[in-house]
C-alpha cells in the first residue's frame, strides 16, 4: 500500500486502487471523465514522489503533473489537493 498525502489529509490506497479511487473513497472531488488516461481533466500536481502508469496516459502530462485516474503510486506521493477540494458532506 500507498500513503497519498494531499493538504487536507493523508491517508493509505487500499490494494488495487487507483489514486483517484482513493481520492473520491476519502472524500476529495477532483473532475474526470475517461478514468483511462485519454482526456486528462484530472490533470493533478505532483509535489513529491512518483507513479507509474500500466500503459502510456493518451492525455498530454507535463513534467509534474499527474492523471490520479490511472495512476498508482511508487511509495508515498504528495499531491496538490487543498481541503477546498474536499466535498461538503450533507
Amino acid at each position: 500500500m500507498s500513503r497519498v498525502c494531499t493538504q487536507a489529509l493523508s491517508f493509505e490506497l487500499r490494494a488495487g486502487e487507483t489514486l483517484l479511487e482513493g481520492l473520491e473513497r476519502t472524500g476529495h472531488h477532483v473532475e474526470y471523465q475517461c478514468r483511462s488516461g485519454y482526456c486528462g481533466t484530472c490533470r493533478t500536481t505532483l509535489l513529491s514522489g512518483n507513479v507509474n502508469y500500466q500503459s502510456p496516459p493518451l492525455a498530454f502530462v507535463a513534467a509534474g503533473e499527474i492523471l490520479p485516474c490511472c495512476a498508482r503510486p511508487n511509495g508515498e506521493v504528495v499531491l496538490d489537493i487543498d481541503a477546498e477540494a474536499i466535498k461538503k458532506q450533507a
